[in-house]
């Protein structure tokens, strides 16, 4: 047992007070009192970062452990369904760690801040509470209106009140089956306990509770009196003690303003308005465009940008500590606590110093010097954001007399005013108590107004098992669910249309190929056959990626022959260097572009610079310069830059790309089939009457082929080969960088050379390359495929489906390619099958 004196014993003792419950529960609370006419007493966290400084790593861990509960009990479907809502003040940090834990959920919080021009979405009451007013004010409405489990963080479930007014307030408007409360400890009365079940039965949805720890806390009669008069009694004496610290203190401000404006390292020189007491600025470097916390919604690619962008800004106020610094706190500010959090548990791990995080609160408690009370001290400061409810103090405890050498205050650029600078604000009045002051500001985030000519945001990522068969977190599909659209025209029907130009390829979908038995058996065959062979071209694109491209790579994959290679490209970052890269998947189409709604939303959440664009293989380069006038007119029209347009692919037979893993034309298993190996989701669709201008391009699932579906097989069989084949995919790699990779288009030559020569007229009709022949003798109406001499087993699959459709495979000399699907020439111009006969529509 740890002989240490309990933070409650004070309170305990006074007022008769009595918290029981597990063991751990004296651990994370102790016991303070406050001024408020409906609670006299506190529980004080010692592990939320809020009144008690703490290891940012104990504070997070804590929350990120709760999360990881919360999917566990939701299962990995679900929870790639849910969205985690935390309560403003105390508990803004702790529900965006609550949704770290849970994986991919997109978070917000409550807030005491109106925004102008910010549409209010919710709002509800915390009768207990200082200020008791909540606002939801998030960027996308549509965030709360989905039908997946809500989960609600707070740090403590006492009564049960404030998360029935929520609950109660957001069912109304936007009912779903399945909520999730979530907080530290559960401290409800043995009254209060069956509320929870009787709300649900209520309102006909399951409602459960995940907490760290459970107890209650025992109140006297007459307890609220008592506590009052006792904070009358030691405010007075406090009060009287501080006008005595005062008037010393004056007396040596002068020597004490020159130490704490000496300028470290790479900090800015102080601030030179009046009154200021010396701190240093430090310029974080703040990713553009990053909301600082989840007041108007957060979302999972955000994190990612947020965590991409940690390590340089955590770097940047380490040099900017003293020299010897030994204790360093980061103080966050109200409601944002998750960025100073993160910040903080980054610069622990880069600096000997022991580093400790809290914030400063609203929240008025007195502060009494005493080992079994759990505020021991207390900074009083004007409010210097604002605020909506005028002039007020607020506070910070714990600080004074901690013997922190260093304190990184960290606030919002709303709070940046001169009432933050004044001689009696929150600055001056830590320079008082450590030798080194740092002030780092985070842009405020405010969502743009709406256009009237587009919206202000676009839907989050489709992701799995709601919209393919591939896990939530390995793919985000950038697309509209399509599903239930009938888009399915016969082959011939569609090539006629197309051919004639009656309709563009995208606005139809091929009748989905089944395979036979036999063809199945072939897939498999060959991908026992290649599967380490593509697992080594994995691994060296993605090392050449990391190494060229960026450290922290987006990888947005073509849809959908891309999406498997960039699924496997992620699994290699993940298994060789320990990254978590975000992944998602947008349309291109010949012809029309990629998808822009697509391109601003990947700029909005992520810098476009970190973008890598993925595809399987290149044939003859028609996409990559499809791409590259997309993006150019992309950033012409919207004033982005930093996409790189280069596609980063698994084979480049073509010579079209410098970014490859080889340029050796062979069988990529994933060619063979269409969606049963591309997560059950169809080739994209771009047709006016179902995309509109500010939609992104359509798609189906179609979970029906769930029987034949080999998508997680195909990942799983490559991957496997990664440990076997890592040194010598990274020789590989390292080989490519030592040499000339320039473009040769020596693929578009032959493809030109080929149109000419069979007299198609047509380099559209010419498809080179395995994958792409394939393609066509799946989806198109194929005339003759051109091998190879001597080819092997890397056409198998290819002769046996021209077999099946009568379709003639002729072997030629000095072909660039493995093979070349021809399509059938224009309907209109009397062509003729395989057998001879006249095609017809």
């Amino acid at each position: 047992m740890k002989n240490v004196v309990w933070t409650g014993t004070w309170v305990a003792e006074r007022l008769g007070v009595e918290l029981v419950g597990d063991e751990r529960l004296s651990d994370l609370l102790g016991l303070a009192l406050r001024r408020n006419p409906r609670r006299a007493h506190l529980l004080v966290s010692n592990v939320l970062g809020k009144h008690v400084p703490q290891s940012p790593s104990v504070v997070y861990g804590h929350g990120f452990a709760l999360g990881r509960r919360v999917r566990e009990l939701l299962g990995a479907e679900d929870a790639g369904a849910a969205v985690v809502l935390g309560y403003a003040e105390t508990a803004t940090g702790l529900g965006h760690c609550v949704a770290d834990g849970v994986g991919l959920a997109p978070y917000l919080h409550s807030t005491r801040r109106p925004v102008p021009g910010v549409d209010t979405a919710g709002g509800f009451e915390e009768s207990h509470s200082h200020a008791t007013s909540h606002l939801l004010l998030p960027e996308n409405p549509a965030l709360l209106a989905g039908a997946g489990p809500l989960v609600l963080v707070d740090d403590e479930f006492s009564t049960g009140n404030t998360v029935l007014n929520t609950i109660r307030d957001l069912h109304a408007r936007y009912p779903r089956d399945r909520y999730v409360v979530v907080a530290l400890v559960d401290m409800r009365s043995a009254a209060d306990l069956g509320r929870l079940a009787e709300f649900a039965t209520e309102i006909g949805a399951r409602v459960d509770l995940v907490a760290a720890a459970r107890g209650t806390v025992n109140l006297p009669e007459g307890v609220l009196e008592k506590g009052q008069a006792l904070v009358t009694e030691h405010e007075t004496t406090e009060a009287t003690k501080t006008t005595k610290t005062t008037k010393t203190t004056e007396n040596t401000k002068t020597t004490k303003t020159t130490e704490n404006t000496k300028t470290t390292k790479t900090a800015e020189p102080a601030d030179s308005r009046p009154g200021h007491p010396g701190a240093a600025r430090v310029e974080l470097g703040w990713p553009r465009g990053l909301p600082d916390g989840g007041r108007h919604g957060f979302t999972p690619g955000q994190r990612i940008r947020l965590d991409a962008a940690l390590p340089a800004m955590a770097a940047r106020v380490a040099e900017a500590l003293p020299e010897g610094a030994r204790r360093v706190l980061v103080l966050g500010f109200e409601e944002l606590m998750y960025a100073p959090l993160r910040l903080a548990r980054e610069l622990e791990q880069v600096v000997s110093a022991e580093v400790r995080y809290s914030t400063t609160t609203r929240s008025p408690v007195l502060a009494l010097d005493d080992p079994g009370y759990a505020i021991r001290t207390r900074l009083v400061f004007p409010a210097h954001d604002d605020p909506d409810d005028g002039p007020g103090e607020r506070y910070a405890y714990n600080v004074a007399g901690a013997g922190f050498d260093a304190v990184v205050a960290v606030v919002d650029s709303a709070a940046d005013t001169p009432a933050l600078h004044a001689p009696d604000g929150l600055l001056a009045q830590l320079a008082e108590h450590a030798p080194s002051v740092l002030l780092a500001v985070v842009p405020s985030y405010v969502p743009a107004r709406p256009s009237t000519e587009r919206p202000s945001m676009l839907p989050e990522p489709l992701r799995g098992p709601a919209f393919s068969s591939y896990a939530p977190d390995e793919v985000g599909w950038l697309l509209q669910d399509l599903s239930d659209v009938t888009l399915e025209a016969p082959t011939e029907e569609r090539e006629e249309a197309i051919q004639s130009g009656g309709a563009h390829y995208a606005e139809s979908l091929p009748v989905e190929y089944q395979p036979s038995p036999q063809y199945q058996e072939l897939f498999q065959t060959a991908l026992g056959t290649s599967a380490a062979r593509i697992a080594q071209a994995v691994g060296a694109v993605t090392e050449l990626v990391l190494a060229e491209r960026s450290p922290h790579p987006v990888l947005v994959s073509l849809a959908r022959a891309g999406t498997p290679v960039g699924v496997l490209m992620r699994r290699w970052a993940q298994h060789r260097h320990g990254l978590d890269l975000p992944h998602y998947a947008v349309s291109i189409v010949r012809g029309r572009g990629i998808d822009a709604n697509a391109l601003r939303w990947l700029a909005a959440h992520h810098d476009p610079a970190d973008v890598v664009f993925v595809d399987g293989w290149t044939g003859k380069g028609a996409i990559t310069r499809e791409l590259t006038e997309a993006i150019r007119e992309f950033e012409s029209a919207e004033g982005v830059t930093g996409f790189d347009p280069e596609i980063a692919v698994l084979a480049d037979p073509g010579s079209c790309v410098r970014t490859y893993g080889t340029r050796e034309d062979f069988l990529i298993p994933s060619a063979c089939l269409n969606s049963t190996v591309s997560g059950l989701i169809s080739r994209t669709v771009l047709r006016s009457d179902l995309v509109g201008e500010y939609d992104f391009h359509g798609a189906k699932f179609y979970r029906e082929l769930a029987g034949s579906d080999v998508s997680v097989d195909f990942l799983d069989a490559v991957a496997a080969y990664f440990p076997d084949v890592a040194d010598a995919a990274c020789a590989q790699a390292k080989e490519l960088l030592a040499t000339d990779r320039t473009p040769t288009w020596e693929g578009w030559a032959a493809v030109e050379r080929i149109s000419e020569e069979y007299e198609i007229h047509d380099v559209n009709l010419v498809k080179p390359g395995v994958g792409e022949t394939t393609r066509v003798l799946l989806r198109r109406v194929p005339w003759k495929i051109l091998a190879r001499a001597g080819a092997g087993t890397d056409l198998d699959h290819v002769r046996l489906l021209a077999q099946q459709r009568g379709v003639p495979v002729e072997e030629v000399d000095e072909l660039p390619y493995t093979c070349v699907g021809l399509i059938h020439p224009k309907y209109t111009r009397g062509a003729t099958g395989a057998d001879g006969k006249a095609v017809t529509a």
